[in-house]
């Protein structure tokens, strides 16, 4: 029987999810993996009720979801995206960039998910700044925050790719900061329940092997090559595009090189999440992360796909 795979939205910081799938690395592994594109809310939701075995996404999510429900058993177990893939990206350039130049702007955030304003936020607050001094503009989507900063009505938006590599080609817009710079964030995972880690540990354990082949691909190939094997997931992205988000995420090292969760990159995930206010107290790395099957993947040391 299949695995169903939840995700929660289209987009190419997930790379290394569709090469999996384009390269048909779950075949290799001997195991049938089934993608379902769910939405972000959908993806802990169901695990819970069962609609999915896997899903990918952040441990942010996961940390929240314990929070209010202490006993509901989602656990993170191969980290992919080890580092945050969003960007700053200002009308006007601003090679000599500084936090504190983030108080003289107007802000345009993120609504699609929270964790990129909860992470920045947290860069800020480190930087010895308060985030609420931030002329931040909220509830557009990043296609909206695009045109508006094409249209010379925000200093400042939040985006990912592709939307970065579009504005910059038109001269439209200005990387000031890359969110990854800051270091290991552990931004997206794969996560099932604990008993789904016992009951189905055999086929959690061929796909935890096959990401990991996928992995080694990955940073084996050059960006024209990557783009050309996930097309099909972006049809309206020109692949010469496409190529150029990969390489810059891969210049970034967004994506890790071995499914293991670090701990470092967990506990800054949570430290935005605490000051942040999306959680109380945050679950402790132990009750949110099983790193064994990431593990006995490395120690296999499966060939690259």
């Amino acid at each position: 029987m299949a695995l169903t795979l939840f995700e929660p939205f289209r987009a190419v910081f997930y790379t290394p999810f569709y090469a999996a799938h384009a390269l048909d690395a779950y075949g290799a592994e001997g195991v049938d993996v089934q993608m379902v594109t769910a939405g972000a809310e959908a993806t802990i939701a169901g695990l819970i009720d069962g609609s999915a075995d896997v899903t990918w996404g952040g441990p942010m999510r996961i940390q929240y979801t314990l929070d209010q429900q202490p006993d509901c058993g989602v656990v993170s177990f191969c980290e992919i995206v080890t580092r945050d893939p969003f960007f700053i990206v200002g009308r006007e350039p601003r090679p000599n960039f500084q936090m504190r130049d983030m108080l003289n702007v107007r802000l345009a955030t993120v609504s699609e998910v929270n964790t990129p304003w909860l992470c920045l936020q947290e860069d800020l607050r480190r930087a010895g700044l308060d985030p609420a001094q931030v002329n931040r503009v909220e509830g557009h989507t990043m296609a909206e925050n695009d045109a508006a900063l094409r249209a010379g009505d925000m200093d400042v938006i939040q985006i990912f790719q592709p939307f970065v590599e579009q504005l910059v080609a038109d001269g439209a817009g200005h990387v000031w900061y890359a969110a990854a710079s800051r270091g290991p964030t552990s931004y997206t995972t794969l996560s099932t329940l604990k008993d789904n880690l016992r009951t189905k540990r055999d086929k959690m354990g061929r796909m935890t092997r096959a990401l990991y082949r996928t992995q080694k691909w990955l940073h084996r190939s050059d960006a024209p090559a990557i783009a050309s094997a996930i097309t099909d997931y972006f049809p309206d992205l020109p692949q010469e595009t496409l190529a150029a988000c990969i390489q810059r995420y891969k210049a970034l090292g967004i994506w890790g090189v071995n499914p293991i969760l670090p701990r470092d990159g967990f506990d800054r995930l949570q430290a935005g999440g605490l000051s942040g206010g999306l959680f109380e107290t945050g679950a402790p790395f132990e009750a949110c992360v099983d790193i064994s099957l990431a593990r006995a993947a490395i120690e296999a040391d499966p060939p690259s796909m």
